[in-house]
């Protein structure tokens, strides 16, 4: 999944308080699991290896000038074609290849890609493929074709894996470092490959993503699905609704009802268990139970459901297609933590992240230490407007919190809170030192973790579960045993361990994904960010 990644899933500059310093019966259900006709995963297959039929690198200039929305690639022309002296590459001795019709129908379906815009010179460029086919074999290569081919694809490769710029991600607060890509290398890793070992080069996410974005858009296109109006506070199993049919044909065109029974009233055992799916899809306690807020959930419109799964496609673009060893992801809209493995997932854990007003910040690190009974430096935004407050109020407010003063730093006194029960950041700490001041804790408050949405902290990340992920950690150390993780926790004496090697964390931000079942999850935008990167998307994409 990723070095920056998430493989199914699946990863700032704001100022905060730092932590730590409706559908017509005619519709059909469609099914995602099978590509249609003219769609392409990927442009797959050998290339042309042939090294006799060249053409002059003197001809580039006039290509560009004549097609001049590529002349940003001209170096990149010159990296792919040098090593090949300049053989045609997209031409054998047969004429035009297989893979030249096949980037043509990409190029053509660049919507199916979640991509907006066009690519430049379509029309000429089907022109030339068109008229190429058409010729017999053993003609002579046209080089316009070939150029052009060349071009295409690397426009294609660049829209369709790398993205938006690196300027314009930073732009929606996104830290995490962006893979690293190259279309030529791309294109000369296919023309050396053998059929149908090509893949994608883009997180597994992405084509998870993109089945799910043509499901979405046929439902849209064939009305949507249907508004679901009730008064009832509650629907629940054993009740009997005139609504009932509605929902079960929503449940049933997003997948989690098997079959849309538009007759029955009754909340029966089977609309149950629909019901608890989608609420699973959705970050939502599975009870089961419809009330006021579900029913509002179910009825976002389609059309903003699409545009979330673009723009998640588009963060999937973002990040690397795999990681090796051991890593961890956070993804904040989903409130939780998860665990890989060398891209698999092994366990997840619910987490609490940063309110609004101090967002947890989108960037990625390295974990180096673990600290058992740890201090909690409390930062000075806290001193300032909870702590100095306090103290004006409350003469014992340092001792009633076990905190003491132990300096001092830009006029204000320094504040540290001692290990315990009681102390902010729990039992444990896991550092992966940034300039963020970020990081994962234990907390005494576990009632947090009972709740839905859980935007709670100053924008450090508390942990469900802290002494598993020790424990995880340490599991190659058999010096670390369960009893003495335990003892080391309720010290009261802080003691920190390095971790050799350290262990990738990326902390991410993705409202749709597919899950491990290849269901499509959606979260809140918590952030507000998703609509800005859909702004940047409709933008016409510069080249």
């Amino acid at each position: 999944m990723f070095k920056l990644c998430l493989t199914g899933l699946f990863f700032c500059v704001l100022l905060f308080s730092k932590c730590g310093n409706a559908a017509s019966e005619k519709q059909t259900k469609t099914d995602t699991t099978k590509p249609r006709p003219a769609e392409q995963e990927t442009v797959k297959g050998n290339f042309s290896s042939q090294a006799e039929i060249k053409f002059s690198k003197d001809s580039l200039p006039a290509f560009f000038k004549k097609y001049p929305q590529f002349k940003s690639f001209e170096s990149d022309f010159n990296s792919f074609y040098g090593p090949r002296n300049y053989a045609y590459a997209w031409f054998d001795s047969k004429g035009l290849i297989e893979q030249a019709s096949n980037l043509l129908t990409q190029v053509k379906d660049i919507h199916d890609q979640g991509i907006s815009a066009q690519a430049p010179y379509e029309k000429d460029f089907s022109m030339l493929i068109d008229s190429a086919v058409t010729m017999s074999n053993g003609s002579m290569p046209h080089l316009e074709t070939e150029l052009l081919s060349t071009a295409e694809y690397m426009w294609f490769a660049k829209t369709a894996y790398a993205g938006i710029s690196e300027k314009q991600s930073l732009g929606t607060e996104w830290l995490v470092p962006r893979k690293k890509f190259s279309a030529t290398q791309l294109l000369d890793s296919l023309l050396r490959s053998q059929p149908g070992q090509i893949a994608e080069p883009v997180n597994r996410q992405y084509g998870l993503l993109r089945s799910w974005l043509r499901k979405y858009r046929d439902i849209e296109s064939n009305g949507g699905w249907p508004e679901i109006k009730t008064d009832r506070k509650k629907i629940q199993l054993g009740d009997s609704v005139q609504v009932m049919p509605a929902i079960r044909r929503k449940l049933w065109l997003v997948g989690d009802l098997a079959t849309p029974d538009t007759t029955s009233l009754v909340f029966d055992q089977s609309l149950q268990n629909a019901v608890k799916s989608y609420q699973s899809r959705y970050g939502l306690t599975e009870n089961g139970v419809i009330d006021a807020s579900l029913i509002k959930e179910m009825n976002y419109p389609v059309s903003k459901r699409v545009e979330q799964i673009v723009v998640n496609m588009e963060r999937a673009r973002w990040v690397p297609v795999g990681e090796d060893g051991d890593y961890l992801v956070v993804n904040i809209p989903e409130y939780r933590l998860h665990i890989y493995q060398s891209d698999s997932l092994l366990w997840s854990m619910k987490v609490v992240v940063g309110k609004d007003a101090t967002k947890t910040v989108i960037f990625s690190g390295d974990m180096k230490y673990i600290v058992f009974s740890p201090f909690w430096d409390l930062p000075a935004s806290i001193v300032r407007k909870e702590v100095l407050p306090g103290i004006q109020k409350n003469k014992n407010y340092l001792a009633n919190h076990n905190m003491i003063i132990s300096g001092n730093s830009g006029g204000l006194p320094t504040v540290r809170q001692k290990p315990g029960g009681n102390n902010s950041l729990g039992l444990v700490k896991f550092l992966f030192p940034n300039s963020h001041n970020i990081y994962l804790h234990d907390t005494p408050s576990k009632s947090l973790f009972g709740e839905d949405k859980r935007a709670f902290s100053h924008g450090c990340i508390r942990l469900a579960e802290p002494k598993r992920l020790a424990a995880y950690l340490l599991r190659k150390d058999t010096s670390w045993t369960d009893s003495r993780i335990t003892k080391s926790m309720n010290a009261g004496k802080e003691t920190w361990v390095t971790l050799n090697p350290t262990v990738p964390v990326f902390i991410v931000y993705f409202t749709a994904f597919v899950d491990r079942q290849g269901r499509l999850n959606f979260r809140d935008d918590i952030y507000k960010r998703d609509g800005r990167l859909a702004g940047m998307l409709m933008e016409k994409p510069k080249i």
